[in-house]
């Protein structure tokens, strides 16, 4: 059998031409390209054809084939293209539109930029660093060796995987931002003055006031010749921004490894002004952050000449910045996506 190519092209052209939705669309690729379609027919007369037919049914068919191909594909976007644009005519544009849910920033985000923002205004630069950390960072580089009493209240997660470097360091998820601050002083020369913010875990029995994770922001500035009183001025005026002009401090001893002499700031109850009340828990002062002049063991781990430059720390909790400005009475509330939370 002869297959006459010219008048099947010429039908397939016309059939194709004169659709006018998808679905008759489909129906013609069935005809001609399905299972049991046009084409199919064709290359199965190959089998009786003579050896003389069989190059011509062959190339016949293939370039039929081809031709269906590229008329359907135009054809169908066609189809398309003029079908949304019909939608489009259609659209009643005075019709009330469906407003989206807007998101908002979370109060810990505010907290973070409020407080990143008042140290740079003062000088001081925002960096970061990993939240998988190694031992030495985490640890030892800051005065606290394994046999340090208070190893167990920052003792973190360790992860089961050694560190690539040096297989005999451990990884663990910092249990403070202060390893950036070994890793800063390691890669730059003092002057410099950073504030860190970031994720910290620890692993704490959750409560209204522990979490196993939270944020910290900490600050460091090295130099020569930096005092405590620098560090109490420095401290002074971003909780007079944070707080208000009229907030009284007071710094009281305590200790940390990494800082020699180390404090715990108060500020005065913004509530009641110093009088007491429940935020205050009567006691007319509220605990914010910890802080102290770097210790000099500190300055020998990352290889500071020794007694060349002096400097301050100081770190404190985002969520206890925030439950203390807003009087949010529960830590859970950060963690646990409650949006009658967040909306508020």
């Amino acid at each position: 059998m002869i297959w006459d190519f010219d008048k099947l092209i010429q039908e397939a052209d016309k059939e194709i031409a004169g659709c006018s939705d998808l679905a008759a669309l489909e129906a013609l690729r069935i005809k001609f390209l399905g299972r049991k379609g046009l084409v199919a027919d064709v290359y199965a007369s190959l089998s009786t054809a003579s050896v003389q037919e069989k190059p011509l049914i062959g190339k016949g068919a293939n370039d039929f084939r081809a031709r269906v191909i590229q008329w359907l594909e135009k054809k169908k976007g066609l189809l398309e293209h003029a079908s949304s644009a019909e939608s489009a005519q259609v659209f009643d544009v005075t019709l009330p539109g469906i407003a989206p849910a807007l998101g908002r920033e979370h109060i810990l985000s505010r907290i973070i930029e409020e407080i990143c923002t008042t140290f740079e205004h003062l000088g001081f630069v925002v960096q970061d660093g990993p939240e998988i950390e190694t031992e030495f960072n985490n640890f030892t580089a800051l005065n606290i060796p394994a046999d340090h009493p208070s190893r167990d209240s920052f003792d973190t997660f360790y992860l089961e995987t050694p560190d690539p470097d040096n297989k005999n360091r451990n990884l663990l998820l910092r249990s403070q931002t202060s390893p950036v601050q070994i890793r800063l002083m390691q890669q730059f020369k003092p002057p410099f003055a950073v504030v860190i913010p970031g994720k910290v875990y620890r692993p704490d029995a959750v409560d209204a006031s522990h979490s196993f994770v939270f944020h910290q922001i900490e600050g460091l500035l090295v130099d020569e010749d930096i005092k405590f009183s620098d560090l109490k001025g420095l401290l002074t005026a971003f909780c007079r921004r944070l707080f208000g002009e009229k907030t009284r401090m007071r710094f009281r001893p305590h200790y940390f490894p990494f800082t020699e002499p180390s404090a715990e700031v108060d500020v005065s109850c913004y509530i009641c002004d110093g009088q007491g009340c429940s935020v205050c828990g009567r006691k007319g002062w509220l605990e914010i952050m910890g802080c102290g002049m770097v210790n000099p063991k500190v300055f020998e781990a990352v290889k500071y000449p020794k007694g060349k430059y002096t400097g301050l720390a100081f770190g404190m909790g985002v969520e206890r910045m925030a439950m203390l400005k807003y009087g949010i009475n529960d830590i859970r509330l950060f963690l646990e996506n409650d949006v009658r939370f967040l909306k508020q």
